[in-house]
């Protein structure tokens, strides 16, 4: 827009409610991309009017007609403005993202959390996990912390180790574990996936990794292009960093252990590279997709053909 368009944009618009709505016809009208954290123009404005304001989501709906500041309603042009024309997400506009129920902060330095593991996580990883007491979580290319940290408030006896080669990204998960006051049970780990870790075995391991492949990497929305390309390129097939877990991960399961991973649209490429591997893909009620569970007997069984890859 320009300077008069702003202004007048300012002048005319007072509530919150008038800026969710401003904001919800230009998300429409700019064709916006959805996809992280809303699938709707008025999902996306209400997520970022509100979280500009540190008002919470279920505010008392009288607030809405609350008139906003000068200086309040120039910020929400702003930020209206760079999710429209710069492709910038929600959540890196408001530093905030909601993950199985918890809030993170975000910024570029790691990936906007989405990951359809979230609902197993709410779930305890039942059945798999719930007839087991769980010591000790590896949250392998943790990224913001999000799938550790909430592992972490779903099983309170759990240790949880987050791990990542980006310092950047630890930075973040470090500021979350202090966030949720974690200090003392949760611990950030520089590492190339499992160099760093030592001889620790864990009953859970889970894993978002990078997993998009060459040709998706090239005609991703710009939306995706704010996110850092570490956390989502894996090489021509998306599956470079997966076979590397894959082919160490039972080093680093207790005897029960499990992997549980996240491959999104890599999990056919997956299937077809390991097609004698029995992957368990899970059917999500909240949506999602390409999340699988090996045991820790099935990484040992398989673990020659994952290492032959």
């Amino acid at each position: 827009m320009t300077v008069e368009q702003t202004t007048s944009v300012v002048a005319t618009l007072e509530t919150v409610r008038d800026y969710i709505r401003w904001a919800a016809s230009a998300f429409n009208r700019e064709q916006v991309y959805f996809g992280h954290g809303s699938d709707n123009a008025w999902d996306e404005a209400v997520f970022l009017v509100l979280g500009a304001l540190s008002l919470p989501w279920d505010t008392d709906p009288t607030v809405l007609d609350s008139r906003l500041t000068l200086a309040e309603r120039k910020r929400l042009c702003g930020l209206i403005e760079k999710r429209c024309y710069e492709c910038v997400p929600v959540p890196y506009l408001i530093n905030e993202a909601w993950f199985a129920g918890l809030p993170f902060f975000v910024d570029e330095r790691v990936l906007v959390p989405r990951s359809p593991i979230a609902e197993l996580i709410e779930q305890g990883f039942s059945p798999w996990l719930s007839e087991y007491r769980v010591n000790g979580i590896l949250d392998m290319c943790t990224g913001s912390g999000c799938i550790g940290i909430a592992c972490a408030v779903a099983f309170p006896d759990a240790e949880v180790d987050l791990v990542d080669i980006s310092s950047e990204a630890l930075a973040v998960a470090n500021i979350n574990i202090k966030r949720h006051h974690l200090e003392t049970r949760v611990k950030a780990i520089a590492s190339d996936l499992f160099a760093g870790v030592g001889n620790k075995q864990y009953d859970l391991i889970v894993t978002n990794p990078p997993y998009v492949d060459a040709s998706d990497l090239a005609s991703m929305p710009g939306e995706y292009q704010h996110e850092p390309a570490l956390g989502l390129g894996s090489g021509d097939d998306g599956l470079d960093c997966i076979r590397s877990i894959l082919s160490a991960a039972a080093d680093y399961l207790t005897e029960d252990g499990l992997l549980v991973g996240e491959v999104g649209n890599s999990c056919e490429a997956l299937g077809e590279a390991f097609p004698e591997v029995p992957f368990l893909w899970l059917e999500l009620a909240q949506g999602g997709h390409g999340v699988f569970v090996l045991t820790a007997e099935q990484l040992l069984r398989y673990r020659d053909c994952f290492k032959q890859s």
